[in-house]
């Protein structure tokens, strides 16, 4: 299945196969922090996801013989998102899942499209269209709905934080130029070590239960849900124009809901539906080609 260029950039689509699974993954792994947290305090599950998923990946590093780059700017940029990307964005979204549905919290996590839109026009000229526009606002509209029902407290206002976290970690990605194996290794291992300190500072000892439920969300959440996501998501930041790239995630909002509502028979208020409705409604809306906004586009980028 070919892969079309996206219009004016010289950058191709992420591939629909790929974005599937990543984003399900995605979608799945706030079912099993919701799991994990019964077993686990929080920091010390986001500390353990990321460490996990690091030694994994640090194995096929060793085995692949990524080359090391030489350059401080790619270290510093790596490092750059050990603390934004994971520290601060796992920190913030496994506290988001305490004070709200695992649902809504997966919405409010994944709003990438609509934050991404001006900062990658500004850093890497990608400009968006009157469409794209008219769907940030939309989606804005759509977050307040989903906020007001859960009262806006500090789950939703944590979740939110994650997302901006995972923006800002993918407008670096595109910058940092080195093996996506490396990168994403580099970046877990360094912010899993933050949150192990920040875990042991504030949450103390361990104290965790090693059930077979636990043990299994933890693996699925750090191999499938991150290991693999990490790499799959750094190679797509260097190859797809940022704002159709991010479209892809609101899906893991879709797949959040559908797998809370069926594992955990979690409901939603009608208002947190009808703002979820609009969120997804607005982001798939900038996935819909149209012939005169592909013209457009071209116009504004060439």
């Amino acid at each position: 299945m070919s892969t079309p260029t996206a219009a004016g950039t010289g950058r191709r689509a992420p591939s629909p196969w790929r974005m599937l699974w990543i984003t399900f993954a995605w979608g799945s792994c706030f079912v099993a922090i919701s799991v994990g947290l019964q077993d686990a305090p929080l920091l010390w599950l986001a500390a353990l996801r990321a460490l996990v998923a690091g030694a994994a990946l640090l194995i096929l590093t060793v085995i692949r013989r990524a080359p090391v780059p030489r350059e401080v700017r790619s270290w510093t940029l790596i490092g750059v998102l050990g603390v934004v990307n994971v520290a601060i964005a796992y920190a913030a979204m496994f506290g988001g899942t305490i004070g709200l549905t695992t649902g809504v919290a997966s919405v409010l996590a994944n709003v990438q499209p609509v934050l991404i839109l001006l900062p990658a026009w500004w850093l890497y000229r990608e400009r968006p269209s009157l469409r794209s526009v008219a769907a940030m606002l939309t989606g804005l509209a759509g977050l307040l709905l989903i906020v007001l029902p859960a009262g806006a407290g500090t789950g939703a206002w944590l979740s939110l934080t994650a997302a901006a976290a995972v923006t800002a970690g993918t407008l670096i990605s595109r910058a940092v130029r080195a093996d996506p194996f490396l990168v994403a290794t580099v970046q877990l291992l360094l912010g899993g070590g933050i949150l192990l300190v920040a875990a042991a500072i504030v949450e103390g000892p361990p104290v965790i239960e090693w059930t077979p439920g636990f043990v299994l969300s933890l693996l699925w959440m750090s191999l499938a849900g991150t290991a693999a996501t990490t790499v799959a998501w750094y190679a797509e930041t260097q190859r797809s124009r940022l704002d159709i790239l991010t479209t892809w995630t609101i899906l893991v909002p879709v797949f959040g809901i559908v797998l809370s509502v069926g594992l955990l028979q979690e409901t939603q208020s009608v208002l947190g539906w009808t703002g979820t409705a609009i969120v997804i409604g607005s982001v798939a809306l900038l996935t819909i080609p149209g012939r005169h906004a592909d013209r457009a586009s071209r116009r504004l980028e060439g």
